[in-house]
């Protein structure tokens, strides 16, 4: 009898954990981030990774150079709707230069590391990278700057051209070193769209970095983060992330603006053409009554 109630009592959990708008506790971790034995349930860390269990988690820190460090989750992510929050801080030491940066990934790997921000490249899925350092010198953004990649596990990121060439979208956002918290938000919904948000500029006001249209990620994707250093370095701290999923939305419509204003223009046409057809009628018709009126004089004359 208590092994069958333990039984219904872990299904019901996990059927009120599948429900949208749900927290999805085995992707979502906060302080102290370890337990008694030292570890988490649901993630993995690794590399140069240090736990302050009363701050953060440090990927890598501004003192040591070529480190790289991670926190991957155990399990995939299997919702096709979903929000993933998580507050961050990337920092170090003022008047010195400052790389390499920080990523945020939903991918086919895990905890496997490599040249991209310190995990593997022709990874199959979606990388956000939080990119400090200017390797190419020829952008026409200015860096600290956020780019993303969607992986299809052939394609290559190019770090000698921070990623340019394989861009889905990014934005300008000086996240260094603030005395508030900074945050960023991923919202995902299959087939549908894929927005990423950022809380830079001022405490609890959230900006748009990018929203890409039709946008699909691989199915049962692991959610990760991981940031690299080189002879430059770098405070990269992931201090909380919260994940939970999404109810279905609608699609939104594709560029409704530049339709509606097509279809205004092919009016505007139209309209424009049935205006000159009506005008040339009635000069016809005006026309036709002149002469009947100016036969109808001639013939009262005689």
């Amino acid at each position: 009898m208590r092994n069958t109630l333990v039984v219904l009592l872990l299904a019901l959990s996990t059927l009120i954990a599948a429900q949208d708008g749900a927290t999805v506790r085995t992707h979502s971790i906060s302080m102290p981030y370890i337990d008694d034995e030292l570890q988490n349930r649901w993630f993995d860390f690794g590399g140069d990774t240090v736990i302050n269990t009363n701050r953060h988690i440090r990927l890598t820190s501004k003192n040591l150079q070529a480190q790289q460090g991670y926190l991957w989750s155990r399990l995939p992510l299997t919702s096709s709707n979903l929000e993933i929050e998580f507050e961050f801080h990337i920092g170090g030491q003022s008047g010195h230069l400052y790389g390499d940066g920080l990523a945020m990934w939903l991918t086919k790997q895990r905890s496997t590391p490599g040249p991209v921000f310190g995990s593997v490249d022709n990874f199959e899925g979606l990388g956000v990278f939080f990119d400090t350092y200017d390797n190419e010198r020829a952008h026409r953004h200015t860096f600290p700057y956020i780019s993303a990649m969607l992986g299809d596990g052939m394609k290559s990121y190019d770090n000698d051209k921070d990623g340019r060439t394989t861009e889905l979208a990014g934005c300008e956002a000086n996240f260094r070193s603030k005395a508030y918290p900074t945050k960023a938000r991923l919202t995902y919904y299959k087939n549908n769209y894929l927005q990423f948000d950022l809380m830079w500029q001022e405490e609890d006001k959230w900006d748009e970095c990018f929203k890409v249209q039709d946008v699909q990620l691989p199915e049962n994707v692991y959610l990760g983060f991981t940031a690299h250093t080189g002879e430059l370095t770098d405070d990269h701290d992931i201090i909380s992330v919260s994940t939970r999923t999404l109810p279905p939305k609608a699609r939104e419509p594709v560029k409704k603006a530049s339709s509606e204003k097509q279809r205004q223009s092919g009016g505007g046409f139209f309209s424009f053409l049935l205006k000159m057809l009506a005008a040339g009628l009635l000069v016809g018709v005006l026309f036709v009554v002149y002469r009947m009126y100016d036969s109808n004089s001639r013939m009262k004359r005689f």
